[in-house]
């Protein structure tokens, strides 16, 4: 997994803009910002010029589209979202190292879309993590271990894994299905280790309880 300093692209979706330090610190660290179409108002606003505005144009400003216009590369497709055409750009780019921040907030449904979405982007080529106001989602598959502070707040979303076991972990892991059961666990160390067989996403809290 990569630290902050290995990151070769930030992505800003149009959900709440961050207020964390943690998750405003990855996108200063970026040597590329890529906003999704109306996340760049946001971004803007703040003093900031996007490297590149992607998306189908529908949510960004009026003023922005016109003043930007060099840098904004129109998507139409309406199977996908901003997010992934944002990701599929930079994949194409040769920039795998990824992190997103204001994919949650605003739309439920869009919250959830776009941490679900995590997983494909693996299995694209991305390296990927989705940075909240409280803590990153990292979509893995196979063994991985996870730096954090101990007492961190984790909770592992099971995708099609199986034998799923842990090191450092308060409670065992175990083949669930739903999406709950493997919520609300907590980090006894400041390192753990997921292994199983096939993919989940890990989130980890910044902070520890």
């Amino acid at each position: 997994m990569f630290t902050n300093r290995d990151i070769e692209a930030v992505i800003i979706a149009n959900g709440d803009y961050p207020t964390a330090e943690y998750a405003l610190q990855v996108v200063a660290q970026s040597p590329l910002v890529v906003c999704c179409d109306g996340g760049a108002d946001e971004f803007i606003a703040r003093g900031y010029t996007p490297d590149i505005i992607i998306g189908d144009g529908d949510s960004l400003s009026a003023k922005n589209r016109a003043r930007f216009a060099d840098i904004i590369r129109y998507e139409a497709d309406q199977q996908t979202n901003d997010q992934t055409k944002a990701v599929k750009y930079l994949l194409a780019e040769g920039k795998t190292r990824i992190a997103i921040v204001g994919a949650t907030g605003k739309r439920d449904d869009h919250t959830l879309g776009n941490i679900a979405l995590l997983a494909e982007y693996r299995k694209m080529g991305a390296d990927v993590r989705s940075y909240t106001d409280y803590g990153v989602f990292i979509p893995c598959s196979g063994e991985a271990t996870f730096h954090c502070k101990k007492g961190a707040q984790v909770s592992i979303f099971n995708i099609d894994a199986k034998g799923l076991a842990a090191e450092n972990l308060a409670y065992p892991l175990y083949d669930f299905t739903a999406l709950w059961q493997g919520t609300l666990n907590e980090a006894t160390a400041e390192q753990f280790t997921v292994t199983a067989n096939g993919d989940y996403i890990v989130y980890i809290t910044y902070e520890s309880k």
